[in-house]
């Protein structure tokens, strides 16, 4: 019931087909380009546009310009210091993911971030290594150069250290991955990332801090475990642990420990008190010092056996040219790695955009990313992206602009060419510790499981599938497998809609499913099919078999017993045993109609009914001569609700059409309301419309079709209660009491059957 001094409106107009509100609603025309157009559109080239593309192409342009020094600089410096200290020590400690020396970790910090300054779009992402991505790259290095027996036999492997062999397997499959980003961002294709919905990256990041989980035991333990690759190598791995587990290194054990609860406590003060705190306390870097402090104090290393980070090179490597044989064994192998690197990285600035108010370009962050990879591939980094801690912290201490992120390479910088040899005694169990601290993040996930079953149980099972996928066959794979199962659950969620039987709610113009409401009215004769997707190959055959189950008959089986059932009446009328009189049919005989008999000509039984030899028309409905059984059809008119359907293809329409005839054929009135224009066009160039169908079925709105329905069919309402009745005229009644209409002066009364 309506509340009092509630608004109401009542709307006065004709009964509108699209036919007659197209002649009485004059179109715009409006000039569609072809593909000509846009391909000289596309090279044409004018100063406005040439200084669009230099701003596209380098963004820090459009943000240096209105950079307010004063209220920025100070937030940036903090920032990029806070950064810069948080990025030497992951740089470190996810360098030992993609199992490489730790100190190419801090190349991997320094080289991506000066390239992303100047081509990047997002303002606070802390750009660099990603564990996942690490991971990923540790993966394929183990792969091609092993920790025990021969590496692959590449060329240029000759005269290597492991070390610098797999040095060179990273590079180069980094230069790979920017190769393949630059050439998506150029190709414009960023919107790839748009297939990797947020449950399928939640269920891999989970797998994927449980490999880094298991990955990083060996340094908290303190063992000697190989690097494994392939389905099941987190399982192979686990079992190695544990046979080896009696020999752990007890004081790697005890550092791991003290580190991980010291920084997971000082961590959550940080997130509970970060509305007084100036800066986030920067606990790794803090940990960190003490134990390199503590480590050299009472040499570690030779007292109790513990493995240190060790002698760090001062400096940067010359460049190096990456390897082509690396690059045919390890394409496929990139290309994920080039999705989820980009797709992780944009996830986290989009965020931020929203959060500070500006636009990302996607292409153009592929753009970044991938020159930013192959310059860093160039001088023997890793693949970079975005850790959410790091860009949270950047995020957090005030950070404005990349401006901090510049700051915190100089600071990785530092450290590499001055600061680096501090680092020589810490242990490497207490990088593990920070990685599996820093992994609570990714870890709390599994708690959208059960959130996920009570919301969406296709999202749950695209979330879990991927996960498992991912924990047991690989990253790569669980990726794959995890993308084809989402991409399945949006095909069998267009393939198989819910499509339900409309109703009208008494006294309105609203329509409703029928299983939802309780004052509900359904005229007789009518129903009303709502389609609540598109029409195409894969799902015309479901949406035609729902739409004879809410009509309760088969069209085409009602239309093949009529046509047999002429056949009969002839037959009878031809031998005599079947006589017209004026009172109607006379039997001469009687038994029900052979349903075996004139199988042979199944086709002419799919054609339209004909009474021209007949003496008269048949009433269907009604009682037939010798014992003719033919199924009854009860409903005169049908609407179709296209309000949810977007596109047609061919086979939909082929489709439609023939269900649109069979029904016309039984004597079934067609409508369909609330086309897309896109849609009729295309029928209409189709030729879609002949002598059974005609544009004449399509109306603005079911009410507008049903007004139609019952003007031609006043039947279907005389057997109802004045309750059980259709509004057909409204009038508009605003606030102030006016009426909004071309004639104020036009009283509007409301009409009802």
């Amino acid at each position: 019931m309506m509340q009092a001094g509630a608004k109401q409106y009542v709307v006065a107009r004709p009964v509108y087909s699209e036919d007659s509100f197209a002649e009485k609603h004059e179109k715009v025309y409006r000039h569609r380009k072809t593909m000509l157009d846009h391909v000289k559109q596309y090279f044409t080239c004018d100063a406005k546009r040439a200084k669009n593309a230099a701003l596209s192409l380098l963004p820090i342009i459009s943000w240096i310009k209105i950079y307010q020094i004063k209220e920025w600089l100070l937030s940036d410096v903090v920032s990029g210091v806070s950064t810069g200290m948080v990025a030497v020590l992951q740089g470190l400690a996810y360098c030992l993911l993609a199992s490489l020396p730790p100190w190419y970790g801090l190349f991997s910090a320094f080289f991506p971030v000066i390239i992303y300054f100047f081509l990047g779009t997002s303002r606070h992402i802390s750009v660099g290594p990603f564990p996942v991505l690490c991971l990923m790259i540790g993966t394929v290095v183990t792969k091609l150069v092993p920790e025990e027996g021969p590496a692959a036999n590449i060329t240029g492997f000759e005269g290597l250290t492991r070390d610098e062999q797999r040095v060179l397997v990273a590079s180069s499959l980094t230069f790979l991955i920017g190769i393949m980003q630059l050439a998506m961002g150029v190709l414009q294709v960023g919107f790839v990332v748009m297939y990797l919905s947020d449950t399928l990256v939640s269920g891999f990041t989970t797998a994927a801090a449980i490999h880094i989980l298991v990955s990083q035991l060996k340094f908290v333990l303190g063992l000697e475990v190989p690097g494994i690759s392939g389905p099941l190598a987190i399982i192979y791995t686990l079992e190695i642990i544990f046979n080896k587990i009696t020999s752990s290194n007890v004081c790697d054990v005890v550092i791991a420990l003290v580190i991980m609860v010291v920084v997971f406590i000082v961590k959550e003060l940080n997130d509970r008190f970060k509305s007084k705190l100036p800066v986030p306390i920067p606990i790794e870097v803090i940990m960190t010092v003490i134990a390199c402090g503590v480590s050299y104090g009472f040499d570690f290393r030779t007292r109790y056996g513990i493995n240190v980070v060790g002698y760090i090179p001062k400096g940067y490597e010359a460049p190096i040219a990456p390897n082509l044989q690396i690059f045919q064994r390890t394409a496929v192998d990139a290309f994920p790695m080039a999705i989820v690197g980009f797709a992780v990285a944009f996830s986290v600035a989009k965020v931020y955009s929203i959060k500070h108010d500006y636009t990302i370009d996607g292409n153009q962050e592929l753009i970044a990313f991938g020159v930013s990879n192959i310059f860093g591939g160039s001088f023997k980094s890793m693949a970079a992206s975005t850790a959410l801690s790091r860009s949270a912290v950047q995020e957090s201490t005030g950070g404005k602009t990349q401006i901090a992120g510049l700051l915190s390479a100089i600071i990785v910088m530092i450290v590499t060419l001055a600061a680096g040899f501090l680092l020589d005694p810490l242990p490497k169990s207490v990088l593990g510790a920070v990685v599996l601290v820093n992994l609570k993040g990714m870890l709390m996930q599994f708690r959208d499981i059960p959130y996920l079953w009570r919301r969406d149980k296709p999202d749950c099972v695209v979330w879990l599938v991927t996960c498992i996928a991912s924990t047991l066959l690989g990253l790569d794979l669980g990726l794959a497998v995890g993308l084809g199962v989402e991409l399945i659950s949006v095909v069998l969620r267009a393939q198989f809609p819910r499509c339900s039987v409309l109703a009208n709610i008494r006294e309105t113009d609203i329509y409703k499913d029928r299983k939802d409401h309780i004052e509900m009215y359904e005229p007789e004769g009518v129903k009303i099919f709502r389609i609540p997707s598109p029409i195409f190959f894969a799902n015309i055959d479901f949406l035609r078999s729902k739409l004879v189950e809410a009509l309760g008959f088969s069209p085409l089986r009602v239309l093949r017993k009529r046509n047999k059932a002429l056949r009969k009446i002839r037959k009878l009328l031809k031998k005599g045993d079947l006589q017209w009189t004026s009172t109607g049919f006379l039997n001469k005989s009687f038994g029900p109609i052979n349903e075996s008999e004139d199988e042979s000509n199944l086709e002419e039984l799919d054609l339209p009914t004909d009474f021209k030899d007949l003496p008269a028309r048949i009433d269907w409905n009604g009682k037939l001569p010798a014992n003719i059984i033919v199924p009854t059809v009860d409903i005169h008119s049908l609407v179709l609700d296209f309000a949810a359907v977007s596109f047609l293809d061919i086979s939909a329409l082929k489709g439609l059409k023939t269900a649109i005839k069979e029904l016309v054929r039984v004597e079934v009135e067609v409508y369909i309301v609330a086309c897309d224009q896109y849609i009729l066009e295309k029928l209409h160039n189709c030729c879609f419309f002949d002598d059974e169908v005609q544009p004449s079925m399509f109306f603005l709105t079911i009410h507008d079709a049903m007004l139609h329905i019952l003007e031609r069919h006043p039947e279907s309402t005389e057997k109802k209660s004045d309750l059980d009745r259709i509004i057909t005229t409204v009038t508009v009644h605003h606030p102030a009491g006016h009426l909004r209409s071309r004639d104020r002066n036009v009283s509007a009364p409301e009409t009802k059957f």
